[in-house]
């Protein structure tokens, strides 16, 4: 398998680069190519809105490559998100897509337009650590990544999923919501997590999404992990479990519990629609 690395948001560490160039070589099992426009500097971005829809679209038109690995998350694929899905070429149908983060928007306006997508761990993941133990480190975060793209081992999933399933980070969901790429949320058992956000935020961006008609058709809403969380002042009153399920109550949709998702090195991989093989 040929697995093509492009930075849709911001720049990948050549130092990530190195130690998941090791990794795959260690593996045997596949072919790593990172694209040169991951290493490009533009403000916050890898590269300006040009440069980075230019190597997204190389590699999806690329007919020797068989997925798309995005580098890393941070902010910047909205950008270029609906100028990647025009005139799709034939070769883009035939790879699958993965991420998460601000990947998301990519996930969200690929898989509506019928690509095979999933969220998990990226090459960037290298360097973190966490999880629900705190005891994973980010080479087994590109493992499991790797393990699900290359042999689709189901070991590498997350371990409740109801087909179909979506996984996104909160923020980015509620931003979607209303745009051309937001998908059909219908029967989906629908992931959730967020990241560096103080509660009242989660709060609010969950007033948001469980008010979409669209969101309110989902089979269910499972909270993945959120983690970083900025301080309140006052103490906003709630933790982040107690916001979610009050929401979905509120709204009509099943709250499923907790989800084994989020920003750390624990992360799993959720193939989006029936697709978990």
């Amino acid at each position: 398998m040929r697995i093509a690395v492009v930075a849709p948001s911001c720049p990948l560490k050549p130092e990530a680069a190195e130690r998941v160039r090791a990794i795959v070589e260690e593996r045997g099992d596949c072919e790593i190519v990172i694209h040169p426009q991951c290493f490009l500097t533009h403000g916050h971005f890898a590269g300006p809105d040009e440069a980075r829809l230019a190597a997204l679209r190389e590699v999806m038109a690329d007919a020797s490559t068989d997925a798309v690995w995005f580098a890393r998350g941070g902010y910047g694929s909205n950008r270029i998100a609906e100028a990647a899905l025009a005139d799709l070429p034939e070769a883009a149908r035939d790879k699958t897509y993965m991420g998460y983060s601000d990947a998301g928007f990519l996930l969200a306006g690929f898989y509506k337009a019928g690509l095979e997508v999933a969220w998990g761990p990226m090459p960037q993941d290298v360097v973190r650590s966490g999880g629900d133990h705190g005891v994973e480190n980010g080479a087994a975060a590109v493992e499991r990544a790797l393990d699900w793209l290359v042999r689709r081992e189901s070991v590498a999933l997350e371990p409740a999923l109801e087909a179909p399933a979506m996984a996104f980070n909160l923020t980015v969901l509620s931003s979607l919501l209303g745009t051309p790429l937001e998908p059909d949320f219908t029967g989906v058992d629908l992931l959730i997590e967020e990241v560096s956000e103080q509660l009242y935020r989660i709060d609010r961006t969950m007033f948001h999404v469980t008010a979409s008609a669209n969101v309110r058709r989902a089979k269910r809403i499972r909270l993945g992990r959120v983690s970083d969380i900025l301080a309140n002042d006052p103490e906003f009153g709630r933790d982040e479990a107690e916001i979610v399920e009050e929401w979905c109550l509120r709204s009509g949709i099943p709250y499923g519990g907790r989800a084994d998702i989020g920003h750390d090195a624990g992360n799993r991989v959720v193939p989006f629609g029936v697709q978990f093989r």
